[in-house]
């Protein structure tokens, strides 16, 4: 009827099993299991807050951000071991990783205004703090983001998918300003290629690495950007953009520039445009993807 028989001995070692219940606290074996039970629970918390396991790829990105720049602020590049970290963890995040896909709306080239070039770019916010930003944007095939500066900044890009021609400069330490143009200085030109998704995370700092650049789409493209410091109008990072023009432009027979200290192939003028150009077409949108935050 349900009742299991048991052999005398079995039922004298639960009673004594129960009595040693009661005096558990005394027991060694008892002691033991508890400091069993103790180092299981400390273990699962540890595995909960380890950010490699059982978090969302976005999830993971946003906390190897605030390690990496934790101690960071405006000119202060991370050290060389957490800037492979990030980079480790960027080379990695797929267009899924945050909700993408080149068959969304985002990159349908939308024509701008009669007076812009660019089809219309949508720009994703994921994460802004002091420290740090987290940011996508989608370029429909021919979009174009102006050539423009990160002032003090260390940044990632991480091209998710598509294909995309960077050109980037550096400013010439040391150059004088243009002649009659004090908006307008020398630079180096540091990148000026075309990639290709899957690639890893290229990285800008505030003195080098390109810290100039311009994003021109050769097809639908998704581009993940690391800002550390972010752009800050009160605290001086203001987002410039420039024109750029050949040394020629600005240069006379007797300026040095001509005179075989520099690579004309490799060098410009940049000349500071307005706040807004006209060729900047780029909308804000909600980021819909995996939730990047508790």
């Amino acid at each position: 009827m349900g009742f299991e028989m048991k052999q005398e001995k079995d039922v004298l070692g639960l009673i004594q099993s129960k009595n040693q219940g009661k005096a558990s606290s005394s027991n060694p074996s008892s002691n033991n299991n508890n400091k069993k039970k103790k180092m299981v629970m400390a273990w699962r918390r540890k595995k909960a807050d380890s950010p490699a396991e059982g978090i969302t790829a976005v999830r993971r990105l946003l906390l190897t951000c605030k390690e990496v720049f934790s101690t960071g602020g405006p000119g202060v590049v991370p050290s060389e071991d957490k800037i492979q970290q990030l980079r480790g963890v960027l080379d990695n995040m797929k267009p899924e990783d945050v909700g993408l896909a080149p068959t969304m709306p985002f990159f349908r080239p939308i024509p701008g205004p009669r007076n812009r070039s660019s089809p219309r770019i949508t720009y994703l916010p994921l994460h802004e703090c002091e420290q740090f930003s987290i940011e996508i944007f989608c370029l429909p095939p021919s979009g174009v983001i102006p050539l423009h500066n990160h002032p003090g900044m260390t940044v990632f890009s991480k091209l998710l998918f598509g294909t995309m021609h960077i050109k980037s400069y550096d400013w010439v330490v040391d150059a004088p300003f243009a002649v009659r143009d004090p908006k307008t200085r020398l630079a180096k030109l540091k990148m000026d290629s075309t990639l290709t998704a899957p690639c890893n995370a290229s990285i800008l700092y505030p003195e080098d690495g390109g810290n100039m650049h311009r994003f021109t789409a050769e097809t639908a493209c998704a581009v993940l950007d690391v800002l550390g410091p972010p752009y800050s109008n009160l605290e001086g990072r203001h987002c410039t953009y420039f024109l750029e023009f050949p040394l020629d432009k600005f240069s006379s027979e007797e300026d040095d520039v001509l005179r075989g200290q520099v690579e004309r192939e490799c060098h410009a003028w940049l000349q500071e445009r307005d706040d807004n150009p006209e060729d900047r077409n780029v909308v804000g949108a909600l980021y819909g993807g995996p939730k990047v935050e508790d």
